[in-house]
């Protein structure tokens, strides 16, 4: 079984209540962010912009904050098509547990339930998440420039690599605690990085990006049960194996 035969069993479960209701969750608190950062954009640029300015050999124009509203609204729309994606992800991963839950119980129902991931733990790795995935994109935007020919192959590598290690390690977290996902994900790194490249490919597709998230997660969920479990030190039962560690609240 391959990676695309995890994609294909997480679209085939689209259709799930639980699916749904992360979806639609996620987009819409995405796009309310959204609208409400633009609207606070656009009424901070009107706000220091003066009504009429005065020009050198014209006189009083009033034109000037219309323009200024417009090229800010259009920058609001260009910065949206790098962004939303990765804020889609980390509202997404605040519902991450419901979906691994529903794979799981559909699946996977033979395993006893893991422990959910807390609100503080879900939102500091999907801040988390966030910063680096943007800052590691602005830092690769230099090879864009630099290597332009090669700029597809960056965009899908780089990504590849952060959308795996990210979801992998959120998923293994829920069943073998941090240190062991971290193991877990460096031990499989080039198998993980290659499964990231595959997701990263939807998220040129404009509408169908933003159900990366949710099928970034529900996929991994499949990839995490197929790759080989970590040795026990002390114990010939593996890690997820494991009675669930109790739930943490903080």
């Amino acid at each position: 079984m391959t990676f695309l035969s995890d994609v294909a069993r997480a679209v085939a479960q689209f259709a799930d209540p639980r699916f749904q209701r992360v979806l639609w969750t996620g987009i819409g608190l995405t796009v309310v962010l959204f609208a409400g950062f633009a609207a606070l954009f656009v009424w901070g640029v009107n706000w220091l912009l003066p009504d009429t300015v005065a020009l050198p050999f014209v006189g009083q124009v009033g034109w000037i904050d219309d323009i200024a509203s417009g090229a800010s609204v259009l920058g609001v729309l260009v910065l949206s098509v790098f962004l939303m994606v990765p804020v889609a992800s980390v509202f997404t991963s605040f519902f991450l547990d419901d979906v691994t839950d529903a794979v799981e119980a559909r699946h996977y129902p033979h395993l006893t339930p893991a422990p959910r991931l807390s609100m503080a733990e879900g939102l500091r790795d999907g801040l988390g998440f966030l910063g680096v995935l943007i800052a590691v994109n602005i830092a690769a935007f230099a090879a864009y420039l630099l290597l332009p020919p090669f700029a597809p192959i960056i965009f899908y590598a780089v990504n590849g690599f952060l959308l795996g290690r990210e979801y992998v390690q959120l998923i293994a977290m829920r069943r073998l605690g941090p240190e062991g996902a971290a193991r877990l994900r460096r031990r499989h790194r080039l198998r993980i990085w290659a499964a990231g490249c595959v997701m990263a490919l939807p998220l040129t597709v404009p509408i169908v990006n933003l159900a990366v998230p949710l099928l970034g997660a529900a996929a991994f969920t499949h990839l995490f049960h197929r790759l080989p479990a970590l040795p026990e030190a002390t114990s010939g039962r593996t890690s997820r194996d494991r009675a669930p560690r109790p739930r943490r609240t903080g």
